[in-house]
């Protein structure tokens, strides 16, 4: 699984050929989230409420290129790099 960004302790990841629907997984710690991209919502999983706000702020920087990446990943490309949270 990829590492696409990382930004305050938290890494944002894509599985090759994952379900849909289009969603990327942010890990922080022993936490995790499953975050959908379009419409951006959190789908699963549970981390401190600042790590999910900066989580949703960064995606809504970055909702084109996360849909990109998603597209190169089912298709079992490897993703770009998207710039982290500042």
């Amino acid at each position: 699984m990829p590492v696409i960004s990382q930004f305050y302790g938290i890494l944002i990841r894509m599985f090759y050929n994952d379900h849909v629907p289009p969603h990327f997984h942010a890990v922080y710690g022993e936490y995790e989230l499953i975050v959908g991209i379009s419409p951006i919502t959190i789908l699963e999983g549970k981390a401190p409420n600042r790590v999910k706000s900066m989580v949703l702020e960064w995606t809504a920087l970055h909702q084109e290129e996360l849909s990109a990446n998603w597209n190169c990943c089912r298709q079992g490309e490897s993703p770009s790099p998207i710039d982290p949270l500042e």
